[in-house]
């Protein structure tokens, strides 16, 4: 079998081609095109015509194709869904701030997680994407956009800590001074609480920040909300994100979708501050993106000011996030959704026809 060659580091690279009888020198070369997003051997112009050729018989290389490209009146955030070589989709994002670009990429198709109010899960995981498959939503973002990519926030389609090998390769590429070289510190991972990953991403010390997907304080509310508190319980996460931030120094941000009369209530906001105290965590609420076939709806401004306030009043440090994209199916999954509906549609006619 072919090997994937953007997923393949500079010295691992330097090793196969010392297998091909080629120059070590010529693996930074190929690392160089491949960061830029060449993905055709034969571009690659500083390259002897007989290495090229040893290239197309060693390895295979894919550009991802733009399938859905919406771009808002609002406040230009960009939304692409990428067709993969399997003719499956994923979604990215690119965001643009005061402080730079920031694209929003998926690690999976599809999701195992099975949160209730999220368009991502329906359907479950079909798989997990490979390294290169995960850069290439940066790379191609960047290029098709125009746009500089200056961070990366790891909040789009699938669980990253539920395919970690993979994440922690695309990591270790996109932050290669050789490639895009984007920092770790402007790179945030989410994860809906996979515990039992926490130790292994704190002992890489990679400096991200871990944003985790919390919804709700008490086991009750996040349960019915989110399976995968089942099993572990808010005070296990608690104490794993402690945890996290006595080993690393990093502290970790709460993500919490508003979502009204679910978990907006003076109640959950006075645990949720108890939790934040406890383990120096920053709260990140978030206005709920209605999704079609889930019946939650966004917080009331109401509801949220008076939610803030009680944060605020606890001392805890709180930011609401800005609304991008509520024009271009803002929240996660819902282009992949949209395609998939189309084409059971799509099939049942053809079935009717029959």
């Amino acid at each position: 079998m072919k090997k994937d060659i953007v997923s393949m580091l500079p010295e691992e690279l330097e090793a196969d081609f010392v297998q091909l009888n080629e120059p070590k020198y010529r693996a930074a070369q190929v690392f160089r095109w491949l960061g830029r997003g060449v993905r055709d051997f034969e571009a690659m112009s500083d390259l002897p015509k007989s290495l090229r050729e040893k290239l197309k018989e060693s390895y295979e290389i894919y550009a991802p194709k733009v399938l859905r490209k919406q771009v808002s009146a609002i406040d230009g955030t960009i939304k692409y869904l990428w067709e993969l070589r399997d003719r499956q989709a994923v979604e990215t994002v690119v965001m643009s701030y005061q402080h730079g670009n920031t694209v929003c990429v998926s690690s999976q198709v599809g999701c195992r997680q099975g949160c209730a109010f999220c368009a991502s899960t329906i359907g479950g995981l079909v798989r997990n994407l490979t390294p290169s498959e995960i850069l290439d939503e940066v790379i191609f973002s960047q290029l098709d956009s125009g746009k500089e990519i200056s961070n990366i926030v790891l909040m789009g389609i699938g669980e990253p800590l539920d395919n970690f090998d993979n994440v922690m390769r695309f990591l270790t590429l996109v932050n290669h001074p050789q490639g895009m070289n984007i920092g770790m510190r402007h790179i945030s991972l989410s994860t809906c609480g996979i515990t039992e990953r926490f130790d292994d991403l704190a002992a890489r010390d990679l400096q991200l920040t871990l944003s985790v997907s919390l919804h709700a304080p008490d086991d009750e509310t996040r349960s019915k909300l989110m399976p995968a508190n089942r099993g572990r319980g808010v005070r296990q996460l608690v104490k794993c994100c402690r945890e996290y931030y006595e080993k690393t120094g990093r502290r970790i941000s709460f993500e919490y979708a508003m979502i009204d009369g679910v978990n907006d209530t003076a109640y959950h906001a006075k645990l949720l501050a108890d939790i934040a105290r406890e383990v120096s965590a920053h709260v990140n609420l978030i206005p709920l993106n209605h999704v079609e076939e889930r019946p939650f709806q966004p917080s009331t401004q109401g509801h949220m000011k008076a939610f803030i306030k009680i944060l605020e009043e606890q001392q805890v440090n709180v930011t609401v996030r800005r609304r991008l994209g509520s024009d271009v199916d803002a929240s996660c999954g819902q282009l992949r959704r949209k395609r998939e509906r189309s084409a059971q549609q799509a099939a049942a006619q053809s079935e009717g026809l029959s």
